[in-house]
C-alpha cells in the first residue's frame, strides 16, 4: 500500500519540530522519512550516543517518539486529550495528518521533555561504576593498596 502524500508532510512538520528544540543533540539519522537526535554526553548500555528523540514514515502513520515522555512521566500528565489520543505506548505520538495545535504543543512537550533528559539517572551508568568499584575491592583492601596473595 502506497504512503499517503500528507505523510511527506507530516514527517516533515514533524522533523522542524524535532530540529528546532534540539541544537544541543546530535543528528544521529537524516535521512527521508527517518530523524533522530541522540545525546552528546549520555550512552547507551553499548556505548552509543543515548537516542533521546526522533520522527519515523511508517506504513499507516508518522511517528514522533519522545523518550524523555517515558523517562519522565509526569510530562505527559499535561497533555491536552487530543495529544494523549495519538500516543501509542509510552512514548511515541502517531500522525497521519498534523494540526497547528498539536505542533504548538509537541514543541512545547520536547523543549520540556530534553531539558529533563538531562538529568535523568541511568541505571546503567551506576551499575557500571558498581562493577568497576567491585573489580578494585576484590584487588584491594580497604586502603586502596594491592592485596597480598
Amino acid at each position: 500500500m502506497p504512503k499517503s502524500p500528507s505523510f511527506s508532510e507530516t514527517f516533515a512538520t514533524l522533523r522542524d519540530v524535532l530540529a528546532a528544540q534540539s541544537d544541543d543533540l546530535v543528528v544521529t539519522v537524516d535521512r527521508p522519512g527517518d530523524f533522530q537526535v541522540a545525546s552528546p554526553t549520555m550512552q547507551d548500555r553499548i556505548g552509543r550516543p543515548l537516542t533521546v528523540a526522533g520522527v519515523r514514515t511508517r506504513k499507516h502513520y508518522v511517528s514522533y517518539f519522545l523518550m524523555p515522555v517515558y523517562a519522565a512521566p509526569r510530562l505527559v500528565q499535561s497533555l491536552s486529550p487530543e495529544l494523549k489520543k495519538r500516543m501509542h505506548g509510552l512514548s511515541c505520538f502517531n500522525f497521519t495528518t498534523i494540526e497547528p495545535d498539536h505542533v504548538k504543543e509537541l514543541s512545547r512537550l520536547t523543549k520540556a521533555g530534553i531539558e529533563a533528559f538531562r538529568d535523568v539517572p541511568l541505571p546503567w551508568a551506576s551499575a557500571a561504576e558498581g562493577t568497576a568499584r567491585r573489580k578494585t575491592s576484590a584487588t584491594t583492601n580497604r586502603r586502596g593498596r594491592p592485596r597480598r596473595s
